[in-house]
């Protein structure tokens, strides 16, 4: 699979981009041709078309497929898997924030959770500290439950959410303290 420049620069800055958010290089490049690609791809397809091993692409297309980013399907008269990524940007961007609270937010809530609890038995620990951990804990469950409250709200809705952004910081006034605590 040939690609035009435009999907090269495409590809390659999206693997730049992921290792700045903790992703495998390997595997946001993966990601980003699937999300161009206009026909399921093979695991050859991918290694060919890309110029890497095909144990890194099997490897990199578990890993896309634990975060539910793509998925494998099967084409008539081959019997090799073949993928593809989701297409909907809104879908992307919600799947990628449910995974990541899932797999960041939600493990460090339940410790803080513990530390809130233990903290408070704990007389070597300054009150200071204990209240530094219990605003972490309380500003993760703001967050926690926002995201709760926006994250079935459709695409549009989103959308228009999204594009008041600076009206809404203007009527809420933004230098308002109080609306932080």
């Amino acid at each position: 699979m040939a690609l035009s420049p435009t999907e090269q620069k495409f590809i390659l800055h999206w693997g730049e981009m992921g290792t700045r958010w903790g992703v495998n290089r390997t595997v946001a490049q993966i990601h980003a041709l699937l999300f161009l690609a206009n026909r399921p791809l093979t695991a050859e397809d991918i290694a060919d078309t890309l110029v890497i091993a095909r144990s890194n692409v099997s490897n990199s297309l578990k890993e896309l497929q634990s975060w539910n980013l793509i998925r494998s399907t099967h084409l008539m008269g081959d019997r090799r898997d073949h993928f593809v990524a989701l297409q909907d940007v809104w879908e992307i961007f919600r799947v990628i924030v449910e995974e990541r609270k899932r797999r960041e937010i939600d493990p460090t809530l339940s410790v803080l959770r513990e530390c809130a609890i233990d903290g408070g038995k704990d007389g070597s620990l300054e009150p200071a500290s204990l209240a530094r951990i219990n605003e972490v804990l309380g500003f993760l469950e703001m967050l926690g439950t926002s995201y709760d409250d926006y994250k079935h709200l459709p695409p549009a809705t989103m959308l228009r959410f999204l594009k008041m952004g600076g009206k809404v910081a203007r009527f809420l006034g933004s230098d308002d303290q109080d609306a932080i605590s």
